[in-house]
């Protein structure tokens, strides 16, 4: 071990220290981002980024673990990037795939998953089926890996569900209109019985959620990190949780 990384748990071992537990963040979202800036900078290629970043997540639910955290939502995969050249995807979601079954695999934490599964290749809708079903049993954090997700997306597909739903039990629009509200719609989301994320983490110095978890958001905290995702490093987590400890929720009061 070198001194620059004795500094380093020395520092995390204080701000770990000094973390009230009382005051973690009980849903906490993260913006996975900065894959393949970090594997440019550091000479490799886009799949070494992405390879590199799935690691880190198995860090981070490690790390969730000890600080009492008890949702996790990852966006791994948005639908903007169901776009991309198929010689881009294909591995892509193939990381994906692996990283969903490792999370699956540790038996500590259960897996949901949140997007739309239709948008994706059939073999990666069966690694999230089977990643969920597998899980189900666990008693641990709930990790919600956002596959295929898109806020907009989300809202319409909970307004699409509330329709199909209402319309089999014969409600007609003039009654469905009388009861519509934001209850009703939060009903239809994909994370449906979850709290909301307290805060927010994006990584790579990007300051915007585009477009993650837009209706689940409103009273979130939001964290922005200048380092990319395969380089976030626990002291960067916990001072995301000491800043989020630090400010004073009003929920627009």
């Amino acid at each position: 071990m070198n001194l620059r990384d004795l500094v380093y748990r020395l520092y995390a071992r204080r701000v770990e220290g000094r973390l009230d537990h009382a005051q973690v963040p009980k849903h906490i979202g993260v913006i996975l981002d900065g894959n393949r800036r970090w594997a440019k900078a550091s000479g490799g290629t886009p799949e070494q980024g992405h390879k590199a970043g799935a690691s880190k997540i198995m860090e981070l639910l490690g790390w969730s673990t000890e600080t009492d955290v008890e949702v996790v939502t990852l966006w791994m995969l948005s639908t903007d990037n169901l776009n991309r050249p198929e010689e881009q995807l294909v591995p892509l979601l193939g990381i994906i795939e692996d990283a969903v079954r490792a999370i699956a695999a540790d038996g500590r934490w259960r897996v949901h998953h949140v997007g739309t599964l239709d948008l994706l290749p059939a073999h990666t809708q069966a690694v999230l089926k089977e990643a969920e079903e597998s899980t189900r049993h666990i008693d641990g954090i709930l990790v919600n890996v956002a596959v295929g997700y898109g806020g907009r997306q989300e809202i319409a597909d909970a307004v699409r569900s509330l329709l199909l739903d209402h319309a089999e039990k014969g409600t007609t629009f003039e009654e469905l209109a009388e009861v519509v509200d934001t209850d009703l719609i939060a009903e239809h989301l994909y994370t449906r019985g979850q709290p909301d994320p307290d805060l927010v983490i994006r990584t790579s110095g990007e300051q915007r959620l585009s477009g993650f978890m837009l209706w689940q958001s409103a009273h979130s905290e939001y964290y922005f990190c200048e380092v990319h995702w395969p380089a976030f490093r626990k002291v960067d987590f916990l001072r995301a949780l000491r800043d989020y400890a630090a400010r004073h929720r009003r929920y627009g009061t």
